[in-house]
């Protein structure tokens, strides 16, 4: 729930997992919610979709495909 540690995480590795094993080091979309109710079960629907739906999605939010997280500064993770 705390998306900033979370990325950084995941861009050096410190979790096992798909990110890791794929050496995914952008993040190139992603929602916002107060209600960890509604954010588990978006994660949910999304891992269900066909990946040609899930480049619709990023593509409509995102079409350069760029690091939505590249300007985020160390103060952020570390805070």
């Amino acid at each position: 729930n705390d998306i900033v540690r979370r990325v950084y995480e995941h861009k050096h590795k410190l979790v096992p997992g798909f990110t890791s094993k794929y050496n995914i080091t952008r993040l190139v979309y992603f929602e916002e919610t107060n209600d960890i109710q509604v954010a588990l079960a978006r994660e949910k629907q999304l891992k269900g979709w066909v990946r040609q739906k899930k480049i619709a999605l990023i593509e409509s939010a995102n079409p350069k495909w760029m690091d939505l997280s590249a300007a985020w500064s160390k103060d952020e993770i570390f805070r």
